[in-house]
C-alpha cells in the first residue's frame, strides 16, 4: 500500500518518518490508559441505578458489543498500517470525501476528550487538595498533557505501563477488601448482579448504552500504525486485548461494589459512588490512593487523546488535505508537535464549558468512526479482498454487521443536542474539504494503491519494505 500527498519537505528523498517503538505491551497499556480503567467510577451511580444493581451485567453485554466493532478495527488495522485510524480505513474503502468527513468527525471526538480528561482532573484535584482552583487544575492538566504530546510514544509507554499496573492493582485491592468487609456475602449476592433483574434484560441494555461510552479510546490505538515495529500483528492484538481488559477491569470494579454496597440505594451520592465504595471498602487510606492513582489516570488518558488526534491531525496534513505545517515533525522526538501544539491551543476551551458539554461533543464523533469502520472492514475485507468462506464470512461480515448494528443503536441514546452539533461539525468539515480540494486543484486525501495493499496471505509478517524508518514509499 502507498500514500501520495504533498511533501512538507523540501526534497523528495527527505521524507519524515514516525519513530517506530512500540510493541504490544505499549499498545495495550495506551489502549487501556486511552480508556482509562478507573473510568468506571463516572458512570457507576447512573449504570447502577438504570440497571437496577445489575451494572456488572450491563457492562459484560457493553464488552461483547463493543468488541464486534474492536474486531473491525483490527481488521482495517492489518490490511491498511498507517497512521490516522478511521480517516484511513474510511479513506480506503469509500474515497476522500468520506474520509475526511470521517477523520473531522472523528476530531470532534479527540478535541474533546482530553477536555473531559482536564475537568476530571480539576475537580478531583480540587476534592483532594481544596485550595487548588478547579480551573487551576485543569490548566496545569492542560500544559503537562501538551508537553507529554511532543515528548512522544517513546517516553510515555513507560509511564502508561506504570498507571496502569497501579491502577489495576487499586481494583484489586478494592475487590479483596469488598469481598472481605461485605456486610452480607453470599453467593447470591456475588451472582446476582451478573444476571438479570426483574426488569428482565431491558433494564441491562438501557445501562449497557450508557456504560459503552466507557470503552471509548481503544481505537486510538490504530493511529499508532507508524509508531509500531510490527504493525500488522501488534495493532490488531492491541485494540482486541486492551478492550478485552478494560471490560474485565470495569467488571471486576462493578462487582466489588455490588459486594460492598448489595443496596445500591444505600448509596448516598450516586455521582461520587466511586470515592464512596473505596471508603466503605478499604477507609481514607484507600480512598485517597484511588484519587492519587486516578488523577495520574486522567493525566495519561489525556495525553493518549491528544497524542491520537494529532496523528489524525498530522496524517489529514501530510496527505494535503490539512495545511502542510501540521504534518511537520520535531527533529529530536520525531512527533506531530505543530499538530499537537494546536490540539492544547483548542484545549484551552475546557475552562469555559462544563463537564457535560464535553461529554456531548464527544460522543457524535466516536460512534460516527466506528459504524463506518464496521462497515469499511465490510467493503475492504470481505468484498475488495475476497477474504470469505465460513470463518472469513463470520470474521468479515457477520461480526461487522453486528458492530455496525450495536453502533446504531448507541444512536438512540444520544440527546437531541448532540445530534444538532455534530450536523453543525460536519457541515463545516465539508466546506473546508471543498475548498481545500477547489484550491489544490483535484484530488486531497490519502490515495491507495491497490496493487500494494496489505494482505496477511501474501505478504510476511512484521514492517514491509516501504514501512521501515527512513525507507521511500513506492511511488513517492
Amino acid at each position: 500500500m502507498t500514500i501520495t500527498g504533498r511533501s512538507t519537505m523540501d526534497g523528495p528523498a527527505a521524507v519524515p518518518t514516525l519513530r517506530r517503538v512500540l510493541g504490544l505491551p505499549s499498545l495495550i497499556a495506551f489502549g487501556l490508559t486511552s480508556m482509562g480503567i478507573l473510568s468506571v467510577v463516572a458512570v457507576y451511580g447512573a449504570g447502577t441505578e438504570i440497571s437496577d444493581g445489575h451494572l456488572p451485567a450491563a457492562y459484560v453485554a457493553a464488552l461483547v458489543a463493543m468488541l464486534f466493532t474492536a474486531h473491525s478495527y483490527g481488521q482495517m488495522a492489518r490490511h491498511v498500517p498507517v497512521t490516522g485510524g478511521a480517516y484511513a480505513y474510511a479513506s480506503r474503502a469509500f474515497g476522500s470525501p468520506v474520509g475526511f468527513l470521517v477523520g473531522w468527525a472523528m476530531m470532534l471526538d479527540y478535541l474533546f476528550l482530553p477536555m473531559v480528561n482536564f475537568l476530571l482532573f480539576g475537580l478531583y484535584l480540587n476534592s483532594l487538595v481544596p485550595v487548588i482552583a478547579p480551573q487551576l487544575a485543569v490548566l496545569l492538566c492542560l500544559l503537562v498533557v501538551g508537553l507529554f504530546s511532543v515528548i512522544g510514544v517513546a517516553w510515555i509507554k513507560k509511564m502508561n505501563i506504570v498507571v496502569v499496573a497501579a491502577s489495576v492493582l487499586v481494583i484489586l485491592v478494592f475487590l479483596v477488601l469488598a469481598v472481605v468487609n461485605a456486610p452480607d456475602l453470599s453467593f447470591d449476592n456475588l451472582a446476582r448482579p451478573l444476571t438479570l433483574g426483574e426488569g428482565g434484560i431491558a433494564p441491562v441494555m438501557a445501562a449497557a448504552a450508557i456504560v459503552a461510552f466507557a470503552f471509548l479510546g481503544f481505537d486510538g490505538v490504530s493511529t499508532l500504525s507508524e509508531e509500531t515495529r510490527n504493525p500488522q500483528r501488534d495493532v490488531p492484538r492491541g485494540i482486541i486485548l486492551s478492550t478485552l481488559f478494560a471490560g474485565l477491569g470495569y467488571t471486576l470494579f462493578s462487582v466489588a461494589g455490588s459486594l460492598i454496597a448489595p443496596e445500591w440505594r444505600s448509596i448516598e451520592n450516586l455521582d461520587a459512588a466511586g470515592t464512596e465504595l473505596m471508603q466503605r471498602a478499604g477507609g481514607d487510606v484507600l480512598m485517597v490512593v484511588f484519587v492519587i492513582v486516578n488523577l495520574g489516570g486522567l493525566v495519561l488518558c489525556g495525553t493518549a487523546a491528544q497524542m491520537s488526534v494529532s496523528r489524525v491531525i498530522y496524517a489529514m496534513g501530510r496527505d494535503g488535505i490539512l495545511p502542510g505545517a501540521l504534518a511537520r515533525l520535531h527533529p529530536r522526538f520525531r512527533t506531530p508537535y505543530f499538530a499537537a501544539t494546536l490540539v492544547s491551543a483548542v484545549s484551552l476551551i475546557a475552562l469555559v464549558i462544563t463537564l457535560e458539554q464535553a461529554v456531548y461533543m464527544i460522543n457524535f464523533g466516536a460512534l460516527v468512526a466506528f459504524a463506518v469502520v464496521n462497515l469499511a472492514t465490510i467493503k475492504v475485507v470481505f468484498f475488495d479482498l475476497r477474504k470469505r468462506g465460513t470463518a472469513g464470512t463470520m470474521r468479515n461480515l457477520v461480526m461487522p454487521v453486528l458492530g455496525f448494528a450495536f453502533i446504531a443503536w448507541l444512536w438512540t441514546s444520544l440527546a437531541w443536542f448532540t445530534y444538532l452539533l455534530g450536523a453543525a461539525w460536519l457541515a463545516v468539515g465539508a466546506v473546508i474539504f471543498l475548498v481545500r480540494r477547489r484550491k489544490s486543484g483535484g484530488q486531497v486525501a490519502l490515495t491507495f494503491d491497490d496493487s500494494l495493499v496489505a494482505d496477511e496471505d501474501a505478504l510476511p509478517a512484521g514492517p514491509k519494505p516501504w514501512e521501515r524508518e527512513g525507507a521511500r514509499r513506492p511511488g513517492s
